[in-house]
């Protein structure tokens, strides 16, 4: 690394992202001397960020974290790159926020303040969804919840300088999970299925109020991820908030439903999908609908004279004759995958 010592754009990099590159890197080297165990496993000074064992990890561990400094000064550099050709032939580029980091990551181990964590650095709950007629006893994602109480004190300063890091990084911001904002899912620690959660309130609007104010812009490049079960709360938070939504024709066709997701009750301010990197493709989820199913998206498509081995033609006509602000099509259903 020594003929970085003195470049100048790598010391702007390693100075501008100091406040997350500093302990991620420190995180990783130390993460890798100890054969890549979680940090709740670490001897208990290092696990507990005493400074002495700190610094002399900084020290003995130098060349490691240096590396991964210059790994993500290179990446960077990369992207923004092929971010600013992707612009210039007038291509826009969406990310993808989740709601949620990992346990075994470095915003956990160097800020443990930020989530519901006890006395011991362990979590109180853990996040996942409720039963439901997908799953009898729900999803246990077992990802940290956030510690809210916190993060307003701070005037979320943690979570605007993440979104603000993906807009230099991307052109729309799509935020994943958006119903936790309103209200998450909180399963206790150490339970083994979702069965016994219970919800609890989030942010809400405070926390896109505080964004919106702190990125000085009148209009946020933003998609909500608003997919599965939603409440009058939650649509009021999408209402309120601006964002446009996420519509899904895969979801759209269940024989005697009137679904959210037919085109004719979509307003403006939504972002339409044929399908999305969850679901199947178009012709692999047509070919297992059931007979009555098949035959209410006939009637709605108005053409039951397409081949079955060309519709995917007809529902991505359909997304596109929508009122949607945004239509997206998977590039597997252009191909009739």
């Amino acid at each position: 690394f020594a003929r970085f010592k003195n470049d100048e754009a790598y010391d702007h990099f390693i100075n501008e992202n100091a406040y997350w590159l500093d302990d991620y890197s420190l995180y990783m080297a130390i993460k890798d001397s100890k054969n890549g165990s979680s940090w709740n496993e670490w001897e208990a000074p290092l696990k507990n960020r005493e400074e002495d064992a700190l610094e002399n990890a900084r020290n003995e561990l130098a060349e490691e974290i240096a590396f991964y400094k210059f790994q993500q000064y290179e990446f960077d550099k990369q992207w923004t790159k092929l971010h600013a050709y992707a612009n210039a032939q007038g291509i826009q580029i969406i990310g993808d926020i989740p709601i949620y980091v990992a346990f075994d990551g470095a915003d956990t181990w160097a800020s443990p303040e930020l989530f519901q964590f006890d006395e011991a650095n362990n979590p109180v709950a853990v996040a996942g969804c409720p039963p439901d007629d997908f799953s009898a006893t729900g999803q246990l994602w077992g990802n940290p919840l956030y510690n809210w109480d916190y993060h307003k004190k701070t005037g979320y300063d943690w979570w605007i300088k993440r979104i603000r890091h993906c807009f230099k990084l991307y052109d729309v911001v799509r935020i994943d999970h958006f119903r936790g904002f309103n209200e998450y899912y909180s399963i206790p620690y150490g339970d083994p299925t979702a069965e016994f959660g219970h919800w609890e309130k989030g942010p809400g609007l405070d926390l896109f109020a505080r964004l919106k104010k702190s990125l000085k812009k009148e209009e946020l490049p933003i998609i909500a991820e608003d997919l599965g079960f939603l409440t009058d709360t939650v649509r009021q938070l999408l209402k309120d908030s601006g964002y446009p939504g996420m519509k899904v024709l895969e979801f759209a066709f269940v024989a005697g439903e009137d679904s959210d997701y037919l085109p004719h009750n979509y307003d403006k301010n939504c972002v339409v999908y044929t399908g999305t990197h969850d679901n199947d493709t178009l012709q692999g989820w047509y070919q297992t609908l059931s007979e009555e199913d098949k035959e209410m998206t006939k009637e709605y498509l108005n053409n039951p004279y397409t081949p079955d081995e060309e519709v995917h033609w007809d529902f991505i006509s359909l997304a596109m004759r929508s009122v949607a602000d945004t239509c997206i099509i998977p590039v597997q259903d252009y191909l009739g995958l």
